[in-house]
């Protein structure tokens, strides 16, 4: 799920965000890797990666484990790619985005990024808390798309690397002010990325306050299991563990209603093509053009990780499964490409070259007293988790 999502571009270089970062490059003293346990397993090398334009250095740490090969940026927590293997071992990058920062901070429609403060949109950039209203900063026509102008995607990550038995990763940090974005509350966010001797992908959201405010955190990659600019998704299997979702208005903005998705081409119940129902003109997909809604997973909010969906590309071999103790999925179905983005592999990417599957609390929960609840209070400790699992 993106802006409208072509205003994202416009409004990034509009914001000057150079100018605006905050943080440190973090972790200078990073480790250097070497290869690592019969796992497979090796410590995060960090490298250069470029430069803002105030010259502030953005670095990348490319870590492996159990036959997955993550690289991620500390610019707003980016997996600048993300490799795995297909059924006969040939590994490629499964995930779309850039091999320059200048893209990433002026076209990017949020490949792979960390969202916060709140992923996903918000009506008009406004809501009520303990009676007090807040206006957010507002970057999708009227309404707050994944925490303003500047959200956490926008910003420098504290990147700290770790190996722990045979488990290596990242802790990412980052402290959002009171006030920044119009989010009341000083927030200080805690992301950590592991990869496991099985491959698998955790990541672990954590976060404080000292006010009253509204958290919503997630990850933004776009995934296309057949190669980032290997062409469309749309043969791809999907499933989603949910009976319901929730319909928007004309501006992606949720009525309030949880729908059934039974006798709508929103079921994915079982697995079928993205392709088969994508076309299927329901009033829904005409104004999204094409998926873009948040899923009612039938699971709820969970203590812990509960498998909700599964993508498959039949002609790689390669299968993802998603685990989550959130109420919610967001299927995004790169609906706004166009073809004026050229990826990390030299390929335009056009609508339907990825997919999003974004955990997360529903859309507009602020102002919607019937959906889950994302208000956080003081001594409260925000935590999520997302797990993916990767097979061939």
């Amino acid at each position: 799920m993106e802006l409208s999502r072509r205003t994202i571009i416009a409004a990034s270089a509009a914001a000057g965000l150079a100018a605006t970062t905050v943080g440190t490059a973090g972790a200078a003293h990073a480790a250097e890797g070497t290869s690592g346990s019969a796992s497979g397993s090796r410590k995060p090398v960090k490298e250069l990666f470029g430069k803002l334009a105030d010259g502030t250095k953005v670095y990348r740490w490319s870590l492996e484990n159990g036959g997955t090969r993550l690289k991620v940026l500390n610019w707003g927590g980016v997996v600048q790619g993300l490799e795995i293997p297909d059924r006969r071992g040939r590994h490629a990058n499964v995930s779309l985005g850039f091999d320059n920062i200048d893209d990433y901070v002026a076209k990017t429609p949020y490949f792979g990024a960390l969202i916060g403060r709140y992923g996903n949109r918000i009506a008009k950039g406004q809501f009520t808390l303990d009676g007090k209203s807040y206006q957010l900063s507002v970057n999708d026509g009227v309404n707050s798309l994944h925490g303003g102008k500047q959200g956490f995607d926008k910003h420098i990550w504290d990147v700290e690397p770790f190996t722990k038995g045979s488990d290596v990763g990242l802790v990412l940090h980052y402290t959002s002010v009171d006030g920044e974005m119009g989010y009341p509350g000083t927030l200080k966010a805690k992301v950590t990325y592991t990869l496991t001797r099985h491959g698998d992908w955790r990541i672990d959201y954590e976060a404080t306050t000292d006010k009253a405010t509204v958290v919503n955190l997630t990850s933004h990659v776009y995934w296309n299991l057949g190669g980032e600019g290997s062409g469309t998704i749309e043969n791809h299997e999907l499933k989603i563990a949910a009976s319901r979702y929730t319909p928007t208005d004309s501006g992606l903005i949720p009525t309030g209603e949880l729908a059934k998705v039974a006798g709508t081409p929103f079921d994915f119940r079982h697995a079928k093509t993205i392709g088969r129902d994508i076309r299927a003109g329901h009033v829904q997909q005409v104004q999204a053009k094409g998926y873009d809604h948040n899923w009612v997973l039938d699971k709820g909010i969970t203590a812990k990780p509960e498998h909700i969906a599964t993508l498959h590309d039949p002609r790689s071999g390669r299968t993802l499964k998603i685990a989550t103790d959130q109420p919610g999925l967001q299927f995004y179905s790169g609906n706004f490409l166009d073809g004026t983005l050229v990826g990390t592999g030299g390929h335009t990417y056009r609508q339907g070259d990825a997919l999003c599957l974004e955990t997360q609390h529903f859309p507009d929960s602020p102002n919607h007293a019937n959906f889950p609840s994302t208000v956080l209070r003081p001594g409260q400790t925000y935590r999520s988790t997302t797990i993916h699992t990767f097979s061939s």
